[in-house]
């Protein structure tokens, strides 16, 4: 069979694969080039995911020719506030370059392809210069349904002019949005959950593809010790993280203190903000940017996930549970997986279920074992890449 020839148009660099969404190109990336077929990369560098490209490995940039443009994603008071006036999504003009233009139609003039993805919504704006200069089939990968995120921030907000602000953001994006969608050949989103939204709102094809991993990657090492702690691993600069360990710490933090005084809690990711750096409160171990994601999360015996907005699937929900973790999350922090509560993860969205949960696991070792490899054990059933890398190469032949 032909390989096919596919370049990825990215919104970060997909290397290093150190959060979720680099994570979740990385993979399909990396599949698709360990099943033959080819693949070129053009992703967007900024301040907030810096990758200096020399640091790439030369044989990673050598298979993906991975090319970069620099963009200003700072968010800048004046145009923020314009913005306000405008119903243009303040998201995704942030990404519109003429820089970036420029650097795709060189590529497309100098190159053919049988499929072009555009890794998140916020790279559509390109989908008129790619028209231009190429005949490639163009396929949308929907990481989350961008809007939803921001929608539910302002429900939850309780500032007046905060959630004044984040409804002019969410209304403006969910009109791109759903505006945008049947431009594209296909949408591939993450989880079935978001793709009953996508098939209601386009006419073309939509396929799940699951975030997949390479399970030999992820093998818990036997004799490694395990501290009977809670640990949070996540980008903090992602503003579900933030205020979902803001209220965590505010509300949860206290009650498990007072039944379990030896009870520590770790929290790991990048772009640690300032009043989590400065934080002094006894048993809470703030490790920043960890060096090794996966023995940072091995060292430690249970996950929490209290996320309350956000959308699509969380990856390091995936990873814990492939590790052989307990994970007690939220119903929107797991949504998109098909977990059964009580199995292979626990649910809890207040503050008692959150005691509840974490009480049961942590007076009871056995318990949180047992969910663990209940974890692993259905993370080998839906989320390996090999036979999810099988399903995107049947549908870009589908849609060719």
């Amino acid at each position: 069979m032909t390989p096919l020839k596919i370049l990825f148009i990215c919104n970060k660099s997909p290397w290093p694969p150190r959060e979720g969404g680099p994570m979740a190109m990385n993979n399909l990336i990396e599949g698709l080039l360990g099943a033959g077929d080819r693949v070129k990369v053009l992703a967007v560098e900024s301040e907030k995911y810096h990758v200096a490209s020399e640091k790439i490995p030369a044989d990673y940039r050598k298979k993906t020719g991975i090319e970069f443009v620099h963009l200003d994603l700072a968010v800048k008071f004046i145009p923020a506030f314009l913005n306000l006036f405008s119903r243009q999504s303040y998201h995704v003009k942030r990404f519109i370059s003429h820089a970036f233009e420029r650097k795709l139609t060189e590529i497309l003039q100098r190159e053919t392809f049988d499929i072009i993805q555009i890794e998140t919504l916020f790279m559509a704006p390109y989908l008129e210069t790619i028209r231009k200069y190429s005949t490639a089939r163009v396929v949308l990968r929907a990481h989350n349904i961008e809007h939803l995120i921001w929608k539910r921030m302002a429900l939850a907000s309780r500032n007046p002019a905060r959630k004044f602000y984040l409804k002019h953001l969410f209304s403006t994006l969910e009109n791109y949005e759903k505006k945008i969608l049947d431009d594209f050949d296909a949408i591939l989103p993450i989880t079935e959950k978001d793709a009953a939204f996508f098939k209601a709102y386009c006419r073309k094809p939509v396929k799940t593809i699951p975030f997949g991993i390479n399970l030999k990657d992820y093998s818990a090492s036997g004799d490694q010790h395990v501290e009977q702690a809670l640990y949070h691993i996540g980008a903090m600069n992602w503003m579900p993280n933030e205020e979902g360990i803001r209220w965590f710490l505010k509300r949860v933090w206290p009650q498990l203190r007072q039944k379990f005084p030896a009870l520590k809690l770790y929290l790991a990711g990048r772009a640690m903000p300032r009043w989590l750096l400065e934080l002094k409160m006894e048993n809470i171990i703030v490790a920043g940017e960890v060096p090794d994601a996966r023995a940072f999360i091995l060292s430690k015996s249970t996950g929490i996930v209290p996320l309350f907005s956000g959308s699509g699937v969380r990856i390091k929900i995936i990873e814990s549970m492939a590790l052989g973790k307990a994970v007690v999350s939220t119903r929107t922090g797991a949504e998109g997986i098909g977990y059964t509560d009580g199995e292979n993860i626990l649910i809890a969205d207040t503050v008692m279920e959150f005691v509840s949960a974490i009480s049961r696991l942590y007076k009871n070792p056995g318990e949180e074992v047992r969910v663990g490899q209940n974890a692993r054990r259905f993370v080998e059933t839906k989320h390996d890449n090999r036979k999810i890398i099988g399903e995107l190469q049947a549908f870009y032949r589908e849609i060719l």
